[in-house]
């Protein structure tokens, strides 16, 4: 699977993006907003290993490319009939607040709904304003705020912030 719009794509993320995979998920300044300032402590032979159990019917993860270079990734899961949860991260900061997010969050949202799902839900650190904008804009409805409700790696409590988006409200950026 490959999606594309302009110089932004999405692609399944297989063996071969293991080792950029890892790179991302070691790294403290790119994963402290998931609540792992220190990294996963990962290696590519594990993160490998673990993209073999990638499937439709359970989860994807996903290679965010921008100009045919990895930039990111992102994730779906099937969550229950019908509704999927996805995520998103863009990784290399240089390409961070671009709007290139809300072009690879159409493209996903689309493909899902294209898929059948009825429903796409998420959720994001309570700090994490910006992301909450771009969440709205596409017609995201906050339905809950869980406060000081999970520790990150340093023992901080964290809030997170409950989206859901349907059909009828999706602000697709490509009308």
């Amino acid at each position: 699977m490959k999606i594309s719009y302009k110089d932004v794509s999405i692609r399944y993320a297989g063996p071969k993006d293991a080792e950029i995979l890892a790179k991302w998920w070691n790294d403290g300044a790119v994963m402290a907003h998931a609540g792992f300032p220190y990294g996963l402590g990962t290696t590519a032979e594990k993160v490998a290993e673990s993209l073999k159990e990638d499937g439709d019917t359970s989860r994807r993860r996903l290679i965010l490319e921008y100009e045919n270079t990895p930039i990111g990734e992102m994730s779906y899961r099937n969550k229950a009939e019908k509704t999927a949860e996805i995520g998103i991260k863009i990784c290399e900061q240089q390409y961070q607040n671009r709007g290139i997010g809300k072009i690879a969050l159409s493209l996903l949202i689309t493909m899902l709904f294209d898929k059948g799902y009825e429903t796409i839900i998420l959720d994001t650190n309570l700090n994490n304003e910006r992301a909450q904008h771009v969440y709205e804009t596409l017609g995201f409805e906050k339905t809950g705020v869980s406060y000081d409700s999970w520790r990150d790696q340093t023992g901080a409590l964290q809030s997170a912030v409950d989206y859901k988006l349907t059909k009828p409200d999706f602000n697709t950026f490509f009308k």
